[in-house]
């Protein structure tokens, strides 16, 4: 994810912080030291990071179940609503999607378990209450934190565990795609019905209908995609019209095929069709503006990620991530190219 870092990895799996993380941490620190000076704020802090260390137990119980099913979990991303656990791809056995949305909270029910042990029972509701008072127990607070993580991810709503878990039920009785978008409806609508209650002096459940709402809205796109794309390789998707340029070629060259044809980027081919790089839209103009009018375009042209004809097209659109372009070969030659526009006609045309 943009505008996050790494700062350790768990069994292959990278836990990165997103910069907003940060901005979360600095308000805490201003409204408790403005409340109670700076002791108040560190412990305000400290218990953020608490708890928010159990959110990362939280997304690594979603990577282990994945981890059973085979499924991999490159990275979790921390951020000032929670965190996100990246899994390699959704499983549409409902009864592994079930196992890996209920591991999530599990740990945090556990957390809760070890919590009330060393206290010698369940804290009371009361100091359920005192969550944002520094001053208050950390142990008690930190249990009816989880027990809070347990009740709002089990919503039934995406992109909350509760949602993958009402889809995985649906997709019981019906097809995965149909479940999606079922699940995604009530998601939106049990986000509708928390905006209307945040209406009445709860900014913070407008907020989380916003989330809700967005998350359900982006399921239900990364369904549709999936369904679209579903057993298509590479050469389905591939553009094989298209101009490309020698690499004695200059700047000045690349600039007028740039006006001359709808394409944004170039590929460079040598004398035998053996893809060199990628002269992209931007690297043109660049160099232009620089004065590299007679400069060989092989001089600025960039990598570019290949891939074959028979390639999975859901493999194709990971590699696409990022980079303008992907480059199809077969025998050493270049024979397409795709681009985030050929998947949106595929798309289109496919839905």
């Amino acid at each position: 994810m943009a505008w996050s870092f790494p700062i350790g990895t768990v069994r292959g799996t990278v836990i990165r912080v997103h910069v907003t993380f940060f901005l979360l941490l600095a308000w805490i620190g201003a409204v408790h030291a403005s409340r109670g000076g700076i002791g108040d704020a560190v412990a305000g802090i400290a218990f953020i990071c608490l708890i928010f260390g159990c959110v990362v137990l939280h997304e690594l119980g979603h990577a282990a179940a994945a981890a059973r099913y085979g499924i991999a979990t490159p990275d979790i991303t921390l951020l000032p609503i929670g965190g996100l656990a990246r899994l390699d791809h959704i499983p549409e056995e409902p009864w592994r999607e079930i196992a890996i949305a209920i591991a999530g909270p599990a740990v945090n029910v556990a957390i809760c378990l070890v919590l009330a042990a060393v206290l010698g029972g369940i804290p009371s509701a009361a100091e359920g209450l005192t969550v944002e008072d520094p001053r208050a127990g950390f142990l008690p607070r930190l249990f009816w934190v989880n027990a809070f993580l347990v009740l709002f991810n089990l919503i039934p709503a995406f992109p909350m565990d509760g949602g993958r878990v009402l889809r995985a039920a649906l997709a019981l009785r019906m097809p995965h795609a149909a479940a999606t978008q079922v699940a995604a409806k009530i998601g939106q609508g049990v986000a509708i019905l928390l905006g209307f209650l945040g209406l009445f002096g709860s900014p913070l459940l407008i907020f989380i209908a916003l989330f809700v709402w967005l998350g359900a809205a982006g399921e239900s796109a990364e369904e549709s995609l999936r369904s679209a794309t579903r057993g298509l390789s590479a050469e389905d998707a591939m553009e094989t019209r298209f101009e490309a340029l020698p690499p004695e070629a200059d700047i000045a060259a690349a600039a007028e095929a740039l006006l001359r044809t709808p394409q944004q980027d170039f590929p460079v081919v040598d004398g035998q069709g053996r893809l060199m790089g990628l002269l992209t839209r931007d690297a043109i103009i660049h160099a232009l503006r620089a004065g590299w009018a007679q400069t060989p375009v092989a001089d600025a042209m960039h990598d570019i990620p290949r891939l074959t004809r028979r390639t999975p097209i859901d493999a194709a659109l990971k590699t696409l991530q990022g980079v303008p372009a992907v480059a199809v070969e077969e025998e050493g030659r270049l024979v397409g190219l795709i681009t985030p526009a050929n998947i949106a006609d595929l798309i289109a045309l496919k839905g």
